[in-house]
C-alpha cells in the first residue's frame, strides 16, 4: 500500500496536470472560433474557383498547348501526395487519422503499379509516414513557431508543386488533409489538384438550353493567370480546414483529459482517506493494546 506522502504527491501532480489541460482547452477553444470562421469563409470561394476553372478548362483540355496545371503531363505513372497535418500533437487522433488515410492511399497506388512521392506539410505527418515510407518523402514543410498561417505560405507550397511539375517529377498530384466538419468530426479527404477535375459528364449532357460564354481575353490567357492562383487557393483552403480541425480535436482531447484527471483525483483522494483512516485505526489499536498490557 502506498504511503500517505506518496498519495499526496500523486494527487498534487494530477491537479497540476489538470490545470494545464484546462488552460490548453481554453486556448484551443478561443483559437477554434477564428480558425473555424476562416475555414468556412474560404470554402465557397475555393469551390466556385475550382468549378469555374473546370468549366473554362474543358474547352481547351484537348489542345496540345493546354497548360500542365490543367491537364498534367498526359501520363499516370508518378503520383505526388501532398499530406497536410499539424506541427503539434496533443490533439487526439487528429494527426493519426490523416496519416492512416495517406498510408492506405499510398498502398493502393503502389498496388496499381504507380510510383508514389510524398510532400509532407506538417511535422507530425512527416514523422508518421517516415516510419514506413521514408523512401517516398521528397520534402517536408513545417510552420512550427509561426503564429498564423497566411496565403503566402500556401503560395510557397503551390510554387514548389508547380516547379516539381515543370521538371517532370510527377504526373498526378493529390492533396490529403482533414476536412473540418464539426468540432468533434474531422474527415480525412483526398482532393486531386493536377490534372484539374473536369465537369461531370451528366452536367455536360444536361437537357435544356445551356448558357454560352465568351471569354475576353482568350481562354489560354485567362488560364495562365488563374491556374496558379487556383492551386494556391486550394492549398490555402486545406491549410485552413486542417487548422480548424486541429483546434477542434485538441479542445476535445484536452476536455477528455481534464475530466479523466478529475476522476483520477477523486479515486486517489478516496484511497488517501482510506489509507489515512487505516493508519489512524492501527495507531489506536496499538495504543489500546499497550494500555491493556500495562
Amino acid at each position: 500500500m502506498p504511503s500517505l506522502k506518496a498519495l499526496r504527491g500523486r494527487i498534487n501532480s494530477v491537479k497540476s496536470t489538470r490545470k494545464i489541460t484546462q488552460a490548453m482547452k481554453m486556448v484551443a477553444a478561443a483559437k477554434l472560433r477564428r480558425a473555424q470562421s476562416q475555414a468556412e469563409a474560404a470554402r465557397p470561394y475555393a469551390e466556385r474557383m475550382a468549378r469555374m476553372l473546370a468549366s473554362l478548362g474543358a474547352s481547351v483540355a484537348g489542345s496540345p498547348d493546354a497548360p500542365k496545371l490543367l491537364v498534367g503531363t498526359g501520363q499516370d505513372r508518378v503520383h505526388l501526395l501532398v499530406v497536410v497535418t499539424a506541427d503539434r500533437g496533443l490533439a487526439g487522433p487528429f494527426n493519426t487519422n490523416v496519416g492512416r488515410f495517406a498510408r492506405h492511399r499510398i498502398r493502393a497506388l503502389e498496388a496499381e503499379g504507380k510510383t508514389v512521392k510524398v510532400l509532407s506539410v506538417g511535422r507530425k505527418g512527416a514523422a508518421f509516414l517516415k516510419r514506413e515510407f521514408a523512401r517516398l518523402v521528397v520534402g517536408e514543410i513545417s510552420f512550427m513557431g509561426k503564429k498564423r498561417i497566411g496565403f503566402e505560405d500556401a503560395s510557397d507550397i503551390a510554387d514548389r508543386i508547380t516547379a516539381m511539375l515543370e521538371t517532370g517529377e510527377f504526373d498526378v498530384c493529390e492533396l490529403i488533409y482533414n476536412r473540418f466538419q464539426s468540432v468533434i468530426t474531422q474527415v480525412p479527404t483526398a482532393q486531386r489538384l493536377i490534372p484539374a477535375p473536369m465537369p461531370e459528364a451528366e452536367a455536360e449532357t444536361a437537357s435544356g438550353p445551356q448558357a454560352l460564354y465568351e471569354y475576353e481575353p482568350a481562354e489560354e490567357e485567362i488560364l495562365s493567370t488563374l491556374l496558379p492562383r487556383n492551386l494556391a487557393i486550394q492549398v490555402y483552403r486545406a491549410l485552413l480546414e486542417n487548422n480548424a480541425g486541429f483546434y477542434g480535436s485538441q479542445m476535445n482531447a484536452m476536455d477528455n483529459a481534464t475530466r479523466n484527471a478529475g476522476e483520477m483525483i477523486n479515486k486517489l483522494t478516496l484511497n488517501y482517506n482510506r489509507t489515512r483512516q487505516a493508519n489512524i485505526t492501527k495507531e489506536l489499536i496499538e495504543i489500546i493494546s499497550g494500555a491493556e498490557a500495562v
